[in-house]
C-alpha cells in the first residue's frame, strides 16, 4: 500500500494512492497511521503536489553502513552504527529544490532508503521496531562535504534546510531483500548498489537508536548511502530510486 501526504484544495492531507496508480482516497483522520478509515471519494492523481510523507520530531541519519562506501571515504568500519541528526527543517518535498549554499563549494548527494514510525520506540527490541514501521521511503542526504571536513562533524554539512529530500511516498508492505538502490544526476546513474548491502538492517538500526533516544510518531530514519557519492551543481536534477517504492526527484538551484 502506498501512502502520500499531497496537497488537496490547497490543504495538506494523508492520503492513500489507489492500485489504478492515477486516483487516491483521502484519509478522515490527521493520523491515518493510527486511524485508517478513508473517505469514499477519489480524486484524480493529475497535477497533484507531493509533501514529504513525514512530520518529524526528529531525522535520525545513519553514516557509514556500507563497506564500499567507507571504503571510498577512507574511514574505518566502526563496531556499532553510526548516527547522527538532520533538522525537521531540513525536510524538502518531492520535486522540491535544494538550495546550494553559498558558504560550500561541494554539496553531494546520498541515495538512501529511509522509514517513517507510526508509534513511539524506547529501548526497543528488533521485532518491535519492525512492528512500529509505518512505512519505507526514497531519502537524499544531502551533505556540504567541503564543510563536513573543515567542521570535523556533521551537523553543519548535513543540517541546511532543503538537505533532506523525502518520499515520494510510503510503501507500507515493503519487505527489505535485494532491492536495488540507485542514484542518477541528470539522467546519468552514479549510485548502484542493493540495500542487502548495508552493514545493519533497518530492524537493527531502529532498535540501536532507541536505546540512545526515544523514536516519536512520524519520526525518520535514514539507513545510510552506498559507494558512488559525488558532486551536484545549480541546475542538476537529481533521482533516488529505491525499486519497490519508487523516485524520489529534486532539482539544485
Amino acid at each position: 500500500m502506498r501512502i502520500a501526504r499531497l496537497l488537496h484544495n490547497g490543504k495538506p492531507r494523508w492520503a492513500m494512492l489507489l492500485e489504478s496508480g492515477d486516483t487516491y482516497r483521502l484519509y478522515t483522520s490527521e493520523q491515518p497511521w493510527i486511524d485508517l478509515e478513508l473517505d469514499a471519494k477519489s480524486y484524480p492523481l493529475q497535477d497533484v503536489h507531493f509533501l514529504a510523507p513525514a512530520i518529524p520530531s526528529k531525522i535520525v541519519a545513519v553514516g557509514l553502513n556500507y563497506q564500499e562506501h567507507i571504503t571510498e571515504m577512507g574511514h574505518e568500519t566502526h563496531k556499532e552504527p553510526v548516527l547522527f541528526l538532520k533538522p525537521p527543517s531540513a525536510l524538502l518535498n518531492p520535486e522540491g529544490k535544494i538550495l546550494y549554499p553559498p558558504s560550500s563549494t561541494r554539496v553531494d548527494y546520498e541515495a538512501e532508503l529511509a522509514v517513517v514510525l507510526k508509534s513511539r520506540l524506547k529501548n526497543a527490541s528488533q521485532a518491535e521496531a519492525l512492528k512500529a514501521i509505518w512505512g519505507f521511503t526514497c531519502c537524499n542526504d544531502v551533505t556540504a562535504r567541503d564543510l563536513q571536513k573543515v567542521d570535523g562533524q556533521w551537523a553543519r554539512a548535513k543540517g541546511f534546510d532543503t538537505f533532506c529530500p523525502l518520499g515520494p511516498w510510503l510503501v507500507t508492505d515493503f519487505i527489505e531483500k535485494e532491492q536495488k538502490i540507485i542514484s542518477r544526476v541528470n539522467g546519468e546513474v552514479r549510485q548502484s548498489s542493493k540495500i542487502s548491502m548495508r552493514i545493519w538492517n533497518t530492524a537493527e538500526l531502529l532498535s540501536f537508536a532507541s536505546h540512545v533516544m526515544t523514536l516519536e510518531p512520524l519520526d525518520v530514519l535514514t539507513t545510510g548511502t552506498p559507494p558512488g557519492i559525488g558532486s551536484v551543481n545549480p541546475g542538476d536534477v537529481v533521482e533516488i530510486e529505491v525499486e519497490g517504492i519508487g523516485i524520489l526527484k529534486n532539482s539544485v538551484v
